[in-house]
């Protein structure tokens, strides 16, 4: 980096900002540079953790307000003429310009920023339970529970209304079981990471101020692989397509969700997996539609049907079709109940409503033309 980061031009986004701002444009980017998806492209973990560090201190208020303000005072403006490099630094912290100045000043640090980097990359964000300890501290290197995995399953419209089973295909990244994560081909040890010391961090930054992130290098483990695990390729973790079948249950809507406990991420250092949390969407159907617990279909008839009367046979969302008696001289956008055929949920269900839409042919046979003629001149329809 050269001279101090703009946060804000990294993410792309303006000073004023809000949330919601701040975290669209930081899922987009770290998808974009997420090394998994530009495995060729060495800039790409780069232009990621600089991604991340950003986001780190502008999701968060509290450290946004105090970047903000180093800002204002000159502290992240080139290290600006004039701010002190030398003498005792101040209470609580110290000057930007300071040289043992670094973001870890910022109240609360930085935690672990390397979990802020774990993943949202296929349908969302990633939850992951411990977040970094009281005073910013880093999470404990012993058992930690794998992450969350969040993913947003379509459904088809009768399928939610009466229940069924459905198969999802889910990516998830887990612990390479020929190494057991550590990267090293099994029989070979590890050996202390050049780059870090062994650390798993690196410090980055001009002057007195700096920055700390996890070693790309190790991806900070703080040690490297004598002979890399071919399974791997030292990477300690593989990616993994897992099918799982869902039992679904009648009545579920849009946004409904579901969690499955241990079928996340698994647990680092024998800890134990997160959860897969499922979010539905519902497809539309041709025909049905929903409101609440009552199914709403639209059914053409004809101008006789209309009005002469009629009986007229309507599907529902059970597979059975019902029969709907029309009366004489219906019209069209009529609404017609029938009880007890809507979605079922717990003790309750609702109705089904069929409205009626008079169709009139485009085009007509000799016969028909003369019978509906007739038919207007005995009726005084036609004048």
């Amino acid at each position: 980096m050269a001279g101090a980061k703009n946060f804000y031009k990294i993410l792309g986004v303006s000073e004023k900002a809000d949330a919601a701002e701040i975290k669209k444009a930081y899922r987009k980017l770290a998808k974009k540079y997420h090394p998994d998806a530009n495995r060729d492209d060495p800039k790409a973990a780069e232009r990621f953790k600089e991604v991340g560090e950003a986001y780190a201190v502008l999701s968060d208020p509290k450290k946004r307000k105090q970047y903000d303000q180093m800002r204002r005072f000159g502290g992240l403006g080139g290290f600006g003429a004039g701010a002190p490099r030398g003498g005792p630094r101040p209470p609580g912290g110290g000057a930007p310009g300071d040289p043992g100045f670094s973001f870890d000043d910022l109240q609360g640090g930085f935690g672990n920023i390397s979990d802020l980097f774990s993943s949202l990359f296929d349908l969302g964000k990633k939850g992951q339970e411990g977040g970094a300890a009281p005073g910013g501290a880093k999470k404990p290197t012993g058992r930690q529970k794998g992450e969350n995995v969040e993913y947003v399953v379509e459904i088809p419209f009768l399928t939610a209304a009466r229940g069924g089973k459905i198969s999802v295909n889910v990516a998830i990244t887990e612990d390479c079981a020929t190494c057991g994560g550590d990267g090293a081909k099994p029989g070979t040890s590890l050996k202390r990471c050049e780059e870090c010391g062994g650390s798993g961090n690196v410090s980055f930054g001009q002057g007195g101020f700096a920055v700390k992130r996890p070693c790309p290098a190790c991806f900070g483990r703080g040690k490297l692989p004598e002979t890399p695990c071919p399974s791997c390729a030292g990477r300690g973790a593989v990616r993994q397509q897992r099918k799982i079948s869902l039992n679904v249950r009648p009545g579920v809507e849009t946004a409904s969700k579901v969690r499955l406990s241990g079928q996340g991420e698994r647990g680092r250092a024998g800890g134990p997996p997160g959860d897969l949390i499922i979010t539905y969407k519902v497809k539309p159907h041709r025909f049905f539609r929903r409101e609440g617990l009552d199914i709403h279909v639209s059914v053409p008839i004809n101008i006789v049907q209309a009005t002469l009367g009629s009986k007229i046979r309507v599907k529902t969302i059970s597979g059975k079709k019902v029969v709907l008696n029309i009366p004489e001289g219906t019209q069209s956008g009529t609404k017609f109940r029938v009880r007890g055929q809507g979605i079922e949920k717990g003790e309750r269900r609702g109705d089904q409503y069929v409205e009626v839409q008079i169709t009139v042919p485009e085009k007509l046979s000799d016969e028909e033309q003369k019978a509906m003629e007739e038919f207007a001149e005995a009726t005084g329809l036609r004048h």
